[in-house]
């Protein structure tokens, strides 16, 4: 558990000092870091495992949420890859975007530059902690941490083996912050505009609203994935069967798997009956629509529920979803427009131009076609890593990057000019 502190306030002031530096680094240097972290995640792997092993001690072992908070060996050698990764990427700040000279002679640029200090509220989730501190050491930000309780030993060591890499190149420890979970503290960090330039919240629907509502900071809202997947009349049912599957049952507890099946009438119940052994190998709960129940029923699936309205739109997070029948495309976007979050939505379908139609009308950050969407990921999209999954419009859409990391900057150079 974190020591209280009454105000984290100085924290804040100091990250902020510390920021200049690492934007000013020198490229060889923030490279160093990342490859000295990836090394020190392989060396200290079992010390990771025993804290690790601390907080899921602490944390109810059926709840589907757990295996967030879970490391493993391969996990961890994972965010070590993914460090690689995100250094073999090219550095986002100090672009030149613009270059030209005005008709007074007057020099301008347009360059890309660090945000300053990145603060990211989020709940259990270990690797974000190496994620976030990737991608702010390669693109220049300095980073304000406030993890969950749930996963304070984890993130601890996690943030001491970071600040072994920076102090290793010469940098302060200040550049990365891991805050204090007192929840009080999360008031001080969403009003903190003279030390934080953007905040991140990562987590539930009730984080994100709290973040949306308290903030004065300018926040990019990642999270709540309620994803549909429309299975279309023409769609070849087996490839539907796999891809509902796999993105309803390999990690259910994260935000890109899938919410609600929405299938043409026309082929419901062959669609259905193929379905329902797949799902019920997997003990997933369905809630499905008066249509879609009796087809159910008719095939004896075993975790029926018949769905309510708030069944839809609803982030299950676990191995339950539900069902909902349509009479044609029209009704599926309707309903996918009326619940979706605007993460990732998926059509299977054999009709290009009504694939070609869905991908265009739907209105999410990531749309495929007979694809799962558990695809949506920063490390999938070959961007290294990700904060998150940005479901808003403003500044960063889909997988929040290092290509995001970065603000603009205007510099002028002149020999007199006034106006």
């Amino acid at each position: 558990m974190s020591t209280h502190l009454a105000d984290i306030t100085p924290l804040l002031a100091a990250t902020r000092k510390s920021a200049a530096s690492l934007a000013m680094a020198p490229e060889s240097i923030k490279l160093a870091i990342l490859v000295d972290l990836a090394a020190r995640l392989r060396t200290h792997c079992d010390a990771i495992l025993l804290e690790n092993n601390k907080d899921l001690a602490a944390y109810d072992a059926q709840n589907p949420m757990r295996d967030r908070l879970l490391l493993t060996e391969q996990r961890i050698f994972a965010l070590a890859d993914s460090l690689l990764d995100v250094a073999k990427l090219p550095d986002p700040s100090g672009q030149i975007l613009v270059d030209k000279t005005l008709a007074n002679g007057l020099h301008l640029q347009k360059k890309s530059v660090p945000l300053g200090v990145v603060g990211v509220i989020y709940e259990s989730r270990p690797n974000v902690t190496i994620d976030v501190a990737a991608l702010c050491i390669r693109s220049g930000n300095a980073a304000v941490l406030r993890g969950g309780t749930d996963a304070w030993h984890t993130n601890s060591i996690l943030v001491t083996l970071i600040h072994a890499a920076l102090t290793q190149a010469g940098l302060s420890t200040d550049t990365i912050r891991l805050l204090p979970t007192d929840r009080a503290h999360v008031t001080t960090l969403l009003t903190a505009v003279s030390y934080v330039d953007v905040i991140i919240p990562r987590g539930s629907d009730a984080l994100i609203q709290r973040v949306r509502k308290e903030s004065l900071v300018p926040t990019i809202e990642t999270g709540a994935g309620v994803c549909h997947t429309y299975v279309g009349e023409s769609a070849d049912l087996a490839m539907a069967v796999q891809i509902v599957v796999n993105a309803k049952v390999t990690r259910p507890s994260v935000c890109n798997s899938l919410d609600t099946v929405v299938v043409h009438r026309s082929i419901a119940l062959e669609f259905l009956t193929l379905l329902a052994p797949a799902l019920a190998s997997f003990q997933v709960k369905v809630f499905a629509d008066e249509q879609a129940f009796a087809h159910l029923q008719s095939v004896q699936y075993p975790l029926l529920t018949l769905a309510s309205e708030a069944d839809f739109g609803r982030e299950f997070l676990d191995f339950a979803c539900s069902i909902k029948v349509v009479a044609d495309l029209a009704e599926a976007l309707n309903h996918i427009d009326t619940y979706s979050s605007r993460h990732s939505e998926a059509i299977v379908s054999a009709d290009e131009p009504e694939a070609e139609l869905f991908l265009q009308a739907v209105d999410a950050a990531a749309v495929y076609w007979n694809a799962s969407t558990r695809f949506t990921d920063g490390g999938v999209f070959d961007l290294g890593a990700e904060i998150g999954i940005s479901t808003q419009k403003l500044h960063a859409r889909g997988p929040f990057a290092l290509e995001k990391l970065v603000t603009e900057k205007w510099v002028l150079k002149g020999n007199g000019q006034i106006r």
